[in-house]
């Protein structure tokens, strides 16, 4: 799926299921708490927390998807197209940083 296909799936999904997007406040705050679950999956699973065992069960990869979405509901509803986005901001850090991580000695093997 490209990134323009989600877009459209997300709007979809939201037209037949959600009735309407969430105001962009509410989704910011959405967008928050779903990266706080990441947050706390890596912490404990990754980190150096250790994991309850609430929390074994969680699935990091649902809690990405979930992070996804939101933010795919924020770039539409407020216009932003996230392919050409992400173009360009590859060309951003393209260009800032082009020999900066390859001469990063703390990078280094």
């Amino acid at each position: 799926m490209t990134i323009i296909e989600l877009q459209n799936k997300v709007d979809d999904w939201i037209k037949e299921y959600g009735v309407r997007y969430f105001d962009e406040m509410t989704n910011t705050a959405m967008l928050m708490e779903e990266v706080g679950e990441v947050a706390r999956i890596m912490a404990r699973r990754y980190g150096e927390q250790s994991e309850k065992e609430s929390d074994k069960n969680k699935d990091l990869g649902e809690e990405l998807a979930d992070v996804l979405f939101v933010l795919t509901c924020l770039a539409n509803q407020t216009g932003i197209n996230l392919e050409d986005a992400i173009e360009k901001n590859f060309a951003k850090k393209t260009k800032r940083d082009a020999t900066r991580h390859l001469e990063n000695k703390k990078l280094q093997k």
